[in-house]
């Protein structure tokens, strides 16, 4: 919370004033507080866009990234079907593989096809790489659901899509936010993929793209550094305390039973 307080009390202080004064003589008269950092950041360096790329790349990409894995996880929970087992053990695995590893021939593939440098395309890298994680908590989560429940509504004839619907998904509100929390986090601080994907044009550059074009540009211009640091923590932190009654609650589920 210090470094957070900080940071905050920072975003406000007037060049001169962080330059020769830590952040905490700001709390004691005479005040010197300023918006201009904030004005300067949002207006002149491109983070009102940039804030708008985020959330633009950030919420499909959750979004699918839990719809799919979901639907997966249920088939592996509650589905029979030849090598379900293995299939699972395979894309466990995938939980250690570098992703680092994948970027050259996918970025070939994404030339090829003419999806660098776009938004479905950040999408479609962002669900594929936090597929095998969120299935796993998923299934692990869904597979220790009441099993009578769900045989009960399938001998009143509801099928496979009725039950995932109606019981599993209402039943599953915890793991779905931990899922969310992890995933919206992880999207929204993403650098290494945004600037190999999109290649780092403003147009299309998230935040932690124009904060790292910033700390090159201003490296001693640490009153905006601190501004853009700030409005990148706002939206993250209002998610995570939002949904942070399902968070435990969630990853205990998904850790214990399986």
């Amino acid at each position: 919370m210090v470094p957070t307080l900080g940071l905050f009390v920072s975003s406000f202080r007037p060049a001169r004033a962080i330059a020769t004064s830590g952040w905490w003589t700001a709390l004691r008269p005479p005040f010197e507080f300023t918006l201009q950092n904030y004005e300067s950041v949002l207006l002149t360096q491109g983070m009102a866009q940039s804030f708008r790329n985020s959330l633009v790349i950030t919420v499909p990409a959750t979004a699918l990234t839990m719809l799919v894995a979901a639907i997966a996880a249920y088939a592996f929970a509650w589905m029979e079907f030849r090598g379900r087992d293995a299939l699972f053990l395979v894309v466990v695995g995938l939980i250690v593989v570098p992703l680092q590893l994948t970027l050259i021939p996918v970025l070939r593939m994404y030339a090829s096809i003419g999806l660098t440098g776009t938004f479905h395309g950040m999408w479609l890298a962002h669900a594929a790489y936090g597929m095998p994680f969120a299935i796993f908590l998923l299934r692990n989560f869904f597979v220790a659901l009441p099993k009578d429940l769900l045989e009960s509504a399938f001998l009143e004839g509801a099928t496979h899509f009725t039950a995932f619907r109606r019981i599993v998904m209402p039943l599953s509100v915890p793991a779905l936010a931990a899922l969310g929390i992890f995933q919206f986090l992880w999207v929204w601080n993403d650098l290494l993929i945004a600037l190999v994907y999109l290649g780092g044009h403003r147009a299309v550059a998230p935040m932690t793209v124009t904060i790292s074009n910033l700390v090159n540009s201003f490296g001693g211009a640490w009153q905006l550094l601190t501004a853009a640091a700030f409005v990148s923590m706002v939206l993250p932190l209002a998610v995570f305390f939002a949904l942070q009654r399902y968070f435990v609650e969630g990853i205990l589920a998904g850790a214990v039973k399986g």
